[in-house]
């Protein structure tokens, strides 16, 4: 088990956004996370648990449903030497990403309103990709098919999972046969009272 530690030292860019999410949660219900202290932690924090299953640094990332952001855009924070792309379904969702990573001024990130398996099929971002992550979006199975599209050969997704995933990855035999690919690691996290299953997907 690790504990992940809230970088002191983007502190202030982390403020930011707090402050907007907070914002923007008033009007269009970003997050049921609504309290400081749990957007650090169950946002913020859980998110950078990531660091745990992976060293990003230069990779090119593209996140399934960040939502409001995670896991993906606390990554980018602290590993500023990523090329980022956001794939958000919901509009108004894309929107306030595109909102923040401008108020943040991250550079290399691109926001991309649209359903994954559709975005998929466009050149620009078909087996492109060496990371794909998702936090909370589907089940293992459906969230396999929606990712390896995406993926550059030997790219890996990282889904961020609760404790027990044995279900999931039981269920997850058949796609990963069929799209050729490999469970190649489950790594346990802990983050504040709750532990998370990092399930790392490699792409054949």
């Amino acid at each position: 088990m690790s504990n992940v530690q809230f970088p002191m030292s983007n502190e202030g860019m982390f403020d930011i956004y707090l402050q907007e999410l907070i914002e923007w949660n008033k009007k269009f219900n970003l997050t049921a996370v609504k309290t400081p202290d749990e957007i650090r932690s169950r946002h913020f924090e859980d998110s950078l648990s990531v660091l745990e299953a992976v060293d990003l640094q230069d990779q090119v990332v593209a996140d399934i449903g960040p939502g409001a952001g995670f896991p993906s855009l606390p990554l980018k924070i602290v590993r500023p030497g990523i090329s980022l792309t956001l794939i958000e379904a919901t509009r108004k969702k894309a929107e306030f990403l595109k909102h923040i990573v401008s108020k943040l001024n991250l550079q290399n990130v691109e926001v991309v309103w649209g359903r994954a398996e559709q975005v998929s099929k466009d050149p620009r971002y078909s087996n492109v990709f060496d990371v794909v992550l998702a936090r909370a979006v589907a089940k293992l199975p459906v969230l396999i098919g929606y990712a390896f599209p995406l993926l550059d050969q030997r790219g890996v997704l990282i889904a961020q999972k609760q404790d027990d995933v044995s279900d999931e990855i039981k269920d997850s035999k058949p796609v990963l046969q069929k799209l050729g690919g490999k469970i190649k690691e489950i790594k346990k996290v802990k983050v504040s009272d709750i532990t998370r299953s990092l399930v790392i997907v490699e792409k054949f």
